[in-house]
């Protein structure tokens, strides 16, 4: 369950969802000693700070994103990543038409969650993409497409601070979730561990 596997998550402009979103799966995985690399980036040119509203959002939660800075998805990032982790259904369609071979490894996180929960967690010894073939079960390439928004994570940019603080703590219960179904080892932590873990982020 700790062999280096890639994650890449994918937004719009890589400012706010998946920035919030990479700290707090890295944050998770560390706690349960997995080494695994999170890394994020979005759909437009690069080069931009998280607004205001996400890294004070985030500093609530005991984490610092304000050194991050967005950069554009590109197809070498593509290849690099065992785990492409949309957080809308146009991100997983972007990285499935910019490296068609990523398909098989390209949700958003919303619907892994989802599936992985129907299908449960990672067996003792089972490779990531074994899993994620299990989760994905009948899964067809028209799911990214209309007529499903809950697998969408809610863009806060621009909104009220309160959009900022309700996506953060749906990705809190996420980035949770998706630790727990990837790298169980996670759920054997003992509870005063977990418990500061909840609280930091």
């Amino acid at each position: 369950m700790h062999s280096m596997t890639a994650i890449l998550l994918l937004c719009t402009a890589n400012v706010c969802r998946s920035v919030m979103a990479q700290a707090m799966l890295s944050a998770r995985l560390v706690a349960a000693g997995a080494p695994v690399p999170v890394t994020s980036a979005g759909l437009r040119d690069g080069g931009q700070p998280p607004p205001p509203e996400v890294i004070s959002v985030m500093a609530a939660r005991g984490i610092n994103v304000a050194g991050h800075r967005s950069r554009r998805v590109t197809a070498d990032d593509l290849a690099a990543a065992d785990l492409v982790l949309g957080l809308a259904r146009e991100h997983v369609r972007h990285a499935a038409v910019l490296r068609p071979e990523s398909w098989s490894c390209a949700f958003t996180l919303r619907e892994l969650v989802r599936r992985g929960l129907r299908a449960g967690a990672r067996r003792p010894g089972e490779p990531l993409g074994d899993w994620l073939a299990r989760a994905a079960g009948d899964r067809d390439r028209r799911d990214s497409l209309g007529g499903r928004p809950a697998d969408d994570v809610p863009d806060p940019y621009g909104g009220p601070r309160a959009g900022y603080q309700a996506t953060a703590s749906l990705l809190d219960g996420l980035t949770r979730d998706l630790a727990a179904l990837c790298w169980p080892v996670q759920r054997s932590l003992p509870e005063s561990a977990a418990s500061v873990l909840d609280r930091n982020l």
